[in-house]
């Protein structure tokens, strides 16, 4: 009676137990326990009674090492309940059949394949001996700027289409790379806090920058402001799409999720010991790098940048003549004029080639510039007030209508044609040292005051001409000069 009461209940887990096995379907994901692991196949609980089995090459890694043992958990799919269940974790292309991809491809399961060759639209990859295409859209989850950098390499792909008994396979790598995406981007997000160094692959270029990916579709830009700490003109040239990089968090907006990464931030600053190396009045070599209306910009070294300003050139009368001195690439002698560590700005002014500044020999020629000093400049421009006076890089003075020395109906723009030259005495400076006060007449006067003094000095005038007023002695001087 209890033996018989025995079997019975044997009987019933047993039917219980093949219960719970039918229920398991084709391309359901299960977690299960590995129970024992034989020399081709692993047996693994996956609850109640029922066992399944998966191929031992499945447990190992690339290199051929198992990476389980009796005990651990596993998560698989399900690709057949037929006489059992099947599980796979992925279909090893060397190992499939085409049976196997109608039951991965209704099962949803990755599977191996080789990129044999490039063809049109996209790839020819080989799983299990047979052909499938892969489009070029659906190799990578990012556009690479040689697609051929894929031929001969084995990817894990999902079937996307499986047709006519497997002649028509279409595989996508994408979907699979979106997928893990999605699921590690929460992740991923948790290590993007400012101050953060990430490596992450470049997914496009741009002229205004890179951006690129951190990590499970998570993605910042590297702005072309902070590629290099010398001018980036061309972005391509620091980075290319598909390239691993090393980037800097420089920000993280809450708000809209935006990520800015810094390159230049990696390495010193270059401008950290401009104040110790750099001074005024210094003659330094520099290479134009780009002009703009305003002026010329002049790489000092790399990260520092000094700005040559339209106005340091001495004008000609042409418009925009100054251009010409200093076109993109030609390297120079540029004086230091100003330094301004704050704002990060060099002033520079170009020194004529063979003066004898480059050599830094004789000093800059605003040290000049001071009341009483008699100067030969060039006249810049006119307004209705007076004339200005270029007299040093940086350094223009005013010279007012009424120290023009001409008449008041005189035309002064012919007189003082732009470009020209003119002789001035600098009457006051302001304590900047930039509001300048010039004089034509005083020129003229101090001219006049040494014809008549060495009219008076003239022994055989004063012997001819012993009486007489200053003013016709003054007179007889200027006839005798001017004949």
């Amino acid at each position: 009676m209890g033996e018989q009461k025995e079997d019975v209940e044997d009987f019933a887990a047993l039917f219980e137990a093949s219960v719970k096995a039918t229920q398991h379907r084709r391309g359901q994901t299960v977690d299960g326990t590995i129970v024992a692991i034989g020399p081709e196949v692993a047996f693994v609980d996956v609850g109640g009674k029922g066992e399944a089995v998966i191929d031992i090459a499945e447990l190992k890694n690339a290199d051929g090492v198992l990476e389980f043992k009796a005990g651990d958990a596993v998560q698989a799919t399900v690709t057949s309940t037929a006489g059992g269940i099947t599980l796979s974790r992925r279909l090893m292309r060397g190992a499939a059949t085409a049976r196997q991809l109608a039951d991965a491809f209704e099962a949803r399961l990755p599977v191996e394949g080789k990129v044999e060759r490039a063809v049109k639209g996209g790839y020819e990859i080989r799983i299990a001996g047979e052909r499938a295409f892969c489009p070029l859209s659906q190799i990578d989850a990012i556009r690479t700027a040689d697609p051929a950098i894929h031929i001969g390499r084995v990817y894990t792909f999902r079937i996307i289409e499986y047709k006519e008994g497997g002649k028509n396979v279409v595989v996508s790598r994408r979907a699979l790379l979106e997928e893990e995406q999605r699921a590690n981007a929460a992740e991923v997000r948790r290590s993007i806090v400012p101050g953060a160094v990430l490596t992450g692959r470049v997914v496009s270029v741009r002229d205004f920058g890179a951006f690129v990916d951190l990590g499970g579709g998570v993605q910042g830009l590297l702005h072309v402001s902070d590629m290099g700490w010398s001018h980036v003109s061309n972005t391509s040239n620091i980075v290319a799409a598909g390239e691993e990089i090393t980037v800097k968090v420089l920000r993280v907006d809450e708000a809209t999720q935006k990520i800015s990464l810094g390159l230049k931030q990696l390495s010193e600053d270059p401008w950290s010991h401009v104040g110790t190396t750099y001074e005024v009045g210094q003659v330094r070599t520099g290479r134009v790098t780009r002009v703009a209306e305003f002026g010329a910009f002049v790489e000092l070294e790399p990260g520092v940048e000094g700005l040559a300003h339209a106005s340091t050139f001495a004008p000609t009368g042409a418009r925009d003549d100054w251009k010409r001195q200093v076109p993109a690439g030609m390297s120079g002698a540029f004086e230091i004029l100003t330094i301004d560590l704050g704002q990060k700005r060099i002033g520079v002014a170009l020194v004529e080639e063979g003066s004898a500044r480059v050599r830094g020999m004789t000093p800059s020629p605003e040290s000049g510039i001071v009341p009483g000093a008699r100067l030969t400049g060039k006249v810049e421009r006119h307004e209705k007030f007076g004339v200005f006076v270029f007299l040093a890089p940086g350094r223009t003075g005013l010279m007012p209508l009424s120290e023009t020395g001409v008449a008041r109906d005189a035309d002064v723009v012919k007189t003082f044609p732009v470009g020209s030259d003119v002789e001035v005495v600098v009457l006051e400076v302001d304590s900047s040292g930039r509001r300048i006060r010039l004089s034509r007449k005083a020129v003229q006067d101090a001219q006049d005051a040494e014809e008549l003094r060495e009219y008076a000095e003239r022994s055989d005038v004063a012997q001819s001409k012993p009486f007489g007023s200053l003013g016709d002695q003054l007179r007889g001087a200027l006839d005798a000069r001017n004949k």
